[in-house]
């Protein structure tokens, strides 16, 4: 007698699972990280990591308006430094995420790229037992033998650049095929192209850098860590291996829209730069053009010109008439007239002098709220407009810019009737200064280029990488993975008691004695198809036809 009495439940205090132990925690991270949905993730957080360094000021780039903000916000500015807000891109946690997508990324490929190979390979899986239960077939019946059918469908399939499995005994009259292995590898070229991308412009970040100087007409700049008005170095860059050369300013030719009343009046037209230049130290010179659009190239590191403006030349003596230096000092437009601001300071003098105020290319008088103003961008009427202030110019030795001055321990010069005292001059002018403190001139004006000089060991390889990986989204997204699967049989004569050959449709005739054959063409794609089954129906037409054709023949 059978036992039908049913064990007891077991409780959950019975049930046990498995533990991973240090190996399965560890392939389980390694799953984790490895996956594309972590991968996305990262690429993600790296974009997002990246938008501090756009707000708050980097030491790489200006570390003196990263010494001035920690100065007037000394709370904010202090936890802002510990956690590395103003060096972004070369802080620990930045890192982090560079590395561990870069890793994520190279788990990713890896696998896949050893699946491809191996499916590459291998043949086409054999034909399914029943093609009418896939979702994308069609049915058609062909006048030609079998074989006659068979061999067109092999020769529609290659000229469809599919890959046919191999005959095997018991399945000669079927077809296994398969195509688009493109889109694999389109999505392979894909991932790795962006791998590419990532270490080249990691390269360029650690490798490269970029300095940014101001050459007034006729002097001359050498490319050494110390001439540059502000340098971007990356962090394993050494300073003293950037690459010599030097360029010196002979003219720069500007030209402005002169059609008074237009919308573009006062734009410039013309904007390019004469240069005399050597590649090296005893190299032979060369005359060369530095256009907006045809920078300059000393081997991998390139000169662009970006912007232009004034600069004033001014000499300043003592009360005994000594010069205590004459000054070309570039002053930066402010809006599209180039009334420009800027500096002249005299270390020499006793107390130090600083001169601030504006350059106006074409004078137009005094506005009450903007001060001097300037009607035209070229020089048709120049003025030079001077506040003047004695004291400390370097208070504490902090560096400063060269186009501002810090007044925080100097005051400015007042008249003997106590009124501030202020200037203006026209080129050639010579005006002197208030209590007997010497005098200033305005000699004359030059034009400077603002150049920015940039070496990118990356930029070729992500140009490069760019396209390649353009090329490999389109392949992924446009090329179709399909499995086709052909299976004729042989009906044999069909004939009519009148003698007539029919369809099994009861559509046409045939001569009686003709072999028909049951022609099944079914298909599976990878992902969505839409166009799976008009490809099918496509296909079975051209095998029917190229099958008649041969028959025929």
């Amino acid at each position: 007698m059978t036992d039908t009495r049913k064990a007891p439940p077991q409780t959950s205090a019975q049930i046990r699972q498995p533990r991973l132990g240090l190996v399965g925690w560890l392939r389980w991270m390694w799953r984790q990280l490895t996956s594309m949905r972590t991968a996305l993730m990262l690429l993600m957080l790296l974009a997002v990591a990246a938008v501090p360094g756009s707000i708050w000021p980097q030491r790489s780039v200006d570390p003196v308006r990263v010494t001035e903000y920690l100065r007037e916000n000394p709370t904010t500015g202090e936890w802002l430094d510990r956690f590395g807000f103003f060096d972004v891109y070369s802080s620990p946690w930045f890192a982090a995420i560079y590395l561990l997508l870069m890793i994520s990324l190279v788990g990713c490929i890896v696998p896949r790229a050893g699946q491809h190979w191996r499916t590459l390979r291998a043949q086409p899986p054999r034909a399914p037992r029943n093609l009418h239960r896939l979702e994308a077939h069609t049915r058609t019946r062909v006048d030609a033998p079998p074989e006659a059918v068979l061999e067109a469908a092999r020769r529609v399939l290659g000229r469809r650049r599919l890959r046919i499995r191999a005959a095997e005994e018991g399945r000669e009259l079927e077809i296994a095929a398969e195509g688009g292995y493109l889109r694999e590898t389109g999505n392979l070229v894909f991932h790795i192209s962006l791998l590419a991308v990532i270490v080249s412009v990691a390269v360029g970040h650690l490798w490269g850098w970029r300095g940014e100087i101001i050459v007034p007409e006729g002097e001359t700049f050498t490319s050494q860590a110390a001439r540059f008005d502000t340098l971007e170095a990356g962090p394993w860059v050494d300073e003293n291996s950037i690459q010599p050369f030097s360029l010196r300013l002979d003219r720069l030719d500007v030209e402005f829209e002169t059609q008074a009343g237009g919308a573009q009046f006062g734009a410039p037209r013309l904007f390019e730069g004469q240069f005399t230049t050597t590649d090296a130290p005893g190299a032979p010179e060369q005359r060369q053009v530095l256009g907006v659009n045809n920078p300059l190239h000393f081997g991998s590191t390139s000169v662009f010109l970006l912007g232009n403006g004034y600069a004033p030349v001014v000499t300043v003596t003592d009360s005994d008439g000594r010069s205590l230096g004459t000054f070309t000092a570039p002053f930066l437009p402010q809006d599209d007239t180039y009334t420009s601001t800027g500096a002249i300071k005299v270390p020499a003098a006793d107390p130090q002098l600083g001169f601030y105020g504006a350059f106006l290319p074409t004078f137009g008088g005094f506005d009450e709220a903007a001060g001097p103003i300037s009607t035209f961008p070229d020089l048709m009427d120049p003025r030079l407009a001077l506040g003047v202030y004695e004291g400390t110019l370097f208070p504490g030795g902090r560096p400063q810019s060269v186009y501002t001055l810090d007044t925080a321990q100097m005051e400015q010069v007042t008249t003997t009737d106590g009124d501030v005292s202020r200037i203006l001059l026209a080129p050639g002018e010579t005006i002197e200064l208030p209590g007997g403190r010497g005098t200033v001139s305005f000699d004359g004006v030059v034009r400077w280029g603002g150049l920015v000089v940039r070496h990118d060991p990356g930029r070729v390889p992500v140009l490069i990488s760019s396209i390649v990986l353009l090329g490999g989204l389109i392949a992924m997204l446009t090329v179709k993975r399909r499995r086709v699967f052909v299976r004729v049989t042989d009906q044999g004569q069909a004939t009519t008691d009148q003698g007539e050959a029919t369809t099994d449709q009861g559509e046409g005739t045939a001569d009686p004695g003709e072999r028909h054959t049951g022609l099944t063409v079914a298909g599976l794609a990878k992902g969505s198809d839409p166009q799976l089954q008009d490809y099918l129906d496509a296909l079975a037409e051209e095998i029917t036809a190229a099958a008649r054709t041969k028959d025929d023949a």
